[in-house]
């Protein structure tokens, strides 16, 4: 059998090679923090302008849509007012039960609450999309969604060095994201919070 030797300073002068493609390809994403796949703490709060639905079971004269005032209220029928602004849909939920009971309203109600929109909390996707600008965030709304929603990518864009900056225990931490990938189905969609960039970059030629 034939063998071939390499000389000791070739083989150092290939493994310097070796070592610079290692730290380029491992670089690339270096400053972004490894994507998540659902944030951590989504704030579920309501606030002024955003919309519910209230379901009060077997009553469907009490069930129906809200929007909450620039004062964090709603006026329920029967009840009145009812506080809502700063929290979350369960304890809503709960304080319409109970003032439904204390009112001897009902015996005993049960009631429900879905989120439609929170306007009050926003998103920002900017960059190489139709439509850049400020959108209503939604709970599980993903990065796909959003740049959908303002109106795709444009011919130009690099959707797969999609940025999402996020504030953190306040400070920014950024995100990398492949929008290739998600539509691919290699990877699950980059879930926002509310308060997200999104940022798609053009592709340099």
């Amino acid at each position: 059998m034939r063998m071939t030797f390499v000389p000791r300073r070739r083989l150092s002068s290939l493994a310097l090679v070796f070592a610079l493609l290692v730290s380029a390809c491992t670089g690339r994403d270096r400053g972004f923090d490894a994507p998540a796949a659902a944030p951590t703490g989504q704030d579920m709060t309501l606030g002024p302008g955003d919309t519910f639905e209230v379901t009060v079971y077997d009553e469907k004269d009490l069930s129906g849509k809200y929007r909450v005032a620039d004062d964090g209220s709603i006026n329920f029928p029967l009840v009145g007012r009812v506080d809502v602004g700063g929290r979350g849909p369960t304890a809503v939920a709960k304080s319409i039960q109970d003032a439904l009971r204390e009112k001897k309203i009902l015996r005993d109600p049960s009631v429900s609450i879905f989120v439609l929109e929170y306007a009050s909390k926003r998103i920002n996707v900017v960059g190489a999309v139709q439509r850049p600008g400020s959108l209503p965030w939604t709970g599980g709304m993903g990065v796909v969604q959003a740049i959908s929603i303002a109106g795709g990518l444009t011919s130009l864009a690099a959707g797969n060095d999609t940025i999402v900056t996020r504030n953190e225990a306040g400070r920014p931490k950024r995100y990398k994201v492949s929008v290739r990938r998600i539509t691919e189905g290699q990877e699950p969609d980059f879930i926002l919070e509310a308060g997200d960039i999104v940022y798609v970059p053009e592709r340099i030629f």
